[in-house]
C-alpha cells in the first residue's frame, strides 16, 4: 500500500469495535454521517483499500534521559508530544491530573464524543521498552497500544481514518473485577495486560480498580513480552505463521466485520517494523504515569 504523506491536520472519525463509525457529534446515535476532515497531499484514492499517513516524528533527542537510560516521554505537568490519534492536537478529555494523564470518562463507551479520542506519543519506536504505571476506575476499560500507524480506508464517499485497534496491538487495562469484558473472549483473553482477543496473561496479577498497577512492554525483533507487577504475563512473536494464526482465530480475522485490521495487523509497524505508543479511549476514567520509554535498536 502506498503511504500518504500528511498535508493538514487531521482530525478523526471517532469509530468502535470493528469498524462501524460512530456519531462524532453529540446526538449519539450509531446511524449519523458526521466526518472530520481529513486533508492528505498525494492520495492515489480507489473505493476500496487503504492507505498509511506519514507524519514527522517528534525527535527523541529533545527528551531527558533518566539514570536508567529511559526517554521520559511524559514530564508529569504537560502533555508535550502528545496528540490525538489521527489529530494534530490533543482531544480535550485527556488532561494532566495530579502527575499522570488521566481520560475523563464520557460514559459513552467506545462511541468517543467529539472531545475524546485515543491518545498518542507522536514517535514511532521499533525496538523498545516501555514502563509506566496505570490505575483504572471502577468498571472501567481502555489500553495500551503499540506499534500503531495511521491509516486511511478509500471509500466510495472519501478516505476515512482508521481506528487505532485495526492497525496496533493492545496490551489490556480493565477493572477484571467489575468490567463485562473479563468473561468474554477465551480463557481470559481480554483481562488485564492479555494481548487482546488473543493470548490471556498469565498468573492474572491485576490490582484492583483504584489501584496502581505496573505495566512494561518489551518489542524486540518481533519478540513481544507484556509485564504486569514485576511478573511476565505473556509471550508472543510477531511477523510469523503463528501470529498470523492468532489473528485468524480473534475478532481481527480477514473476512470479518473488524476489516482490514488483519491486513494492518499481519504486517504490524509497516515495512519498517515500527509504530506509536498510545492510550485508548473506551469511555471510563483512566490514568497513566510515570511513563518512559527504552530504545533498543
Amino acid at each position: 500500500m502506498k503511504k500518504l504523506v500528511l498535508a493538514a491536520s487531521v482530525v478523526a472519525l471517532a469509530m468502535t469495535s470493528c469498524g462501524q463509525q460512530k456519531c462524532n457529534c453529540n446526538c449519539g446515535c450509531d446511524k449519523c454521517a458526521c466526518s472530520a476532515e481529513t486533508t492528505v497531499a498525494d492520495v492515489d484514492s480507489t473505493a476500496s483499500g487503504w492507505d498509511y499517513v506519514v507524519r514527522e516524528n517528534l525527535d527523541l533527542s529533545q527528551l531527558p534521559k533518566d539514570k536508567d537510560g529511559y526517554y521520559v516521554i511524559f514530564d508529569g505537568k504537560t502533555l508535550n508530544g502528545w496528540r490525538g490519534y489521527n489529530r494534530d492536537d490533543v482531544p480535550a478529555k485527556w488532561s494532566v491530573d495530579n502527575g499522570a494523564i488521566k481520560f475523563s470518562g464520557s460514559g459513552a463507551g467506545e462511541a468517543q464524543s467529539a472531545d475524546g479520542g485515543d491518545l498518542i506519543f507522536n514517535h514511532k519506536f521499533k525496538n523498545f521498552e516501555l514502563d509506566l504505571e496505570y490505575k483504572v476506575s471502577e468498571g472501567g476499560n481502555s489500553g495500551i497500544f503499540y506499534l500503531a500507524e495511521e491509516a486511511v480506508r478509500h471509500t466510495p464517499e472519501g478516505d476515512q481514518p482508521l481506528a487505532i485497534w485495526q492497525t496496533a496491538s493492545e496490551y489490556q487495562v480493565l477493572d477484571n473485577e467489575r468490567h463485562p469484558d473479563a468473561n468474554l473472549g477465551v480463557d481470559g483473553n481480554r483481562q488485564s495486560a492479555s494481548l487482546y482477543d488473543m493470548i490471556p496473561a498469565k498468573p492474572q496479577n491485576a490490582k484492583p480498580a483504584g489501584e496502581w498497577n505496573k505495566a512494561k512492554i518489551t518489542v524486540y525483533k518481533g519478540t513481544v513480552v507484556h509485564s504486569q507487577n514485576g511478573q511476565n504475563v505473556v509471550e508472543y512473536h510477531l511477523w510469523t505463521p503463528q501470529w498470523n494464526d492468532m489473528l485468524k482465530n480473534s475478532k481481527f480475522a480477514p473476512g470479518g466485520p473488524c476489516e482490514p485490521a488483519y491486513d494492518l495487523l499481519s504486517n504490524m509497524g509497516g515495512d519498517n517494523h515500527e509504530g506509536y505508543i498510545g492510550f485508548q479511549d473506551h469511555g471510563d476514567d483512566v490514568w497513566f504515569r510515570n511513563i518512559r520509554v527504552k530504545v533498543l535498536d
